[in-house]
């Protein structure tokens, strides 16, 4: 009678059971059904949790307070999921709503775009074309223009020809300073080994004049 008692009991945890929740939530097919099943949901999730918050109540009063809040917790957890399941389906017909609104919106605004434009490059006023009439001095021919140009064509070589020497001349300043570079370091070698050879020869003399000096004394 007691476990008889409890289960009776529990069963008034779960407003929705599960052969009766596709004909209590149909698929949503409308914004304003799916804004009534968001409040219907609220309103029910908020029951469920009355009722569990009572039926705990109601366990701790039992022998088997363990098993009764375990059977609770289940009641619970299957009507809120069936609610979820509810919610999930109206939100998602919103979202999906107002995406295929907004790619409709845009179409619109694209395709008047697209004839505003149409129209605009239809009725605007093509610029007038000018036309350079300004009379244009007749072309020079004769001898003085041979001369002209075997002159310039004279100017254009020599120019060459200096181009020419500069770099030659440029080269043979590099030259110049590297032999005067070499011959420089070559003076220097000399001179270091110069210095070298008499600082060894003072050394020997110097050695040779210690040795020396103790037999002058004896």
């Amino acid at each position: 009678m007691l476990a008889l008692g409890l289960m009776l009991g529990l069963v008034t945890l779960a407003p929705v059971q599960a052969a009766e929740a596709a004909a209590r939530w149909p698929k949503v097919q409308s914004v304003e059904q799916a804004n009534a099943a968001l409040r219907q949901v609220e309103q029910e999730r908020a029951v469920v949790q009355d009722q569990f918050a009572e039926a705990e109540r109601i366990c701790y009063g039992r022998f088997f307070v363990n098993t009764c809040l375990s059977d609770a917790k289940e009641v619970r957890r299957k009507a809120l999921a069936v609610l979820r399941a509810a919610e999930v389906d109206a939100e998602h017909f919103k979202r999906a709503d107002s995406v295929e609104k907004r790619d409709a919106d845009l179409a619109v605004r694209a395709r008047k775009d697209a004839e505003e434009e149409a129209q605009h490059a239809a009725t605007a006023p093509k610029a007038p074309k000018v036309v350079d009439d300004t009379p244009r001095p007749p072309a020079v021919t004769g001898p003085a223009v041979d001369r002209a140009a075997r002159h310039a064509e004279k100017l254009k070589k020599l120019e060459a020809q200096d181009a020419a020497n500069a770099g030659k001349r440029a080269e043979n300043v590099v030259s110049f300073e590297r032999k005067q570079d070499e011959s420089q370091r070559r003076q220097a070698e000399v001179a270091r080994k110069k210095a070298e050879k008499e600082a060894k020869q003072a050394a020997r003399e110097a050695a040779a004049q210690r040795k020396a000096d103790p037999v002058q004394r004896q």
